[in-house]
């Protein structure tokens, strides 16, 4: 893949992500069904710069693991889990089901999308504490990953 087309993806997939922070906060926060979700923002956003398969397996795969992806990050908290606000609690399960599922992306991308997302959506500094939590993260799920870039 060239440089463009890398670049390219890069921006796709960052909008992708974009929109499902926003549809899983819709998720955490309504409770309404993925598949209605996901109908509401394809016909109310854009879709055509949109990496859509990535953005559908965020949005469906998130749901469907929610209790794995917080087994693996709640105990690295320094609080409960429900004490998170729905922003960072869909952010660090958004961030760890990429870690896990996503081995083509490095988890140095993983992390630096969601602290860009924790910085535009999340409370003030919240981007420093999805930053720590990834990180943490990151180094349990692609240990080989993270020491060859130490």
């Amino acid at each position: 893949m060239n440089k463009q087309a890398r670049n390219t993806l890069a921006a796709e997939r960052h909008k992708a992500r974009h929109y499902a922070m926003q549809a899983l906060y819709q998720w955490h926060m309504a409770e309404a069904p993925v598949n209605q979700i996901e109908a509401e923002f394809r016909a109310d956003y854009d879709f055509s710069h949109v990496d859509l398969e990535y953005f559908q397996a965020l949005l469906h795969g998130v749901p469907a693991s929610v209790t794995e992806l917080e087994a693996v990050f709640e105990p690295l908290l320094d609080r409960k889990l429900d004490d998170l606000g729905p922003v960072e609690r869909s952010l660090l399960r958004m961030g760890t089901w990429e870690l896990l599922h996503r081995v083509d992306v490095p988890w140095k991308v993983v992390i630096n999308e969601a602290v860009s997302l924790a910085k535009k959506f999340g409370a003030t500094d919240s981007h420093k504490y999805i930053n720590g939590v990834l990180d943490k993260v990151a180094r349990q799920l692609r240990k080989a990953e993270t020491e060859a870039d130490a």
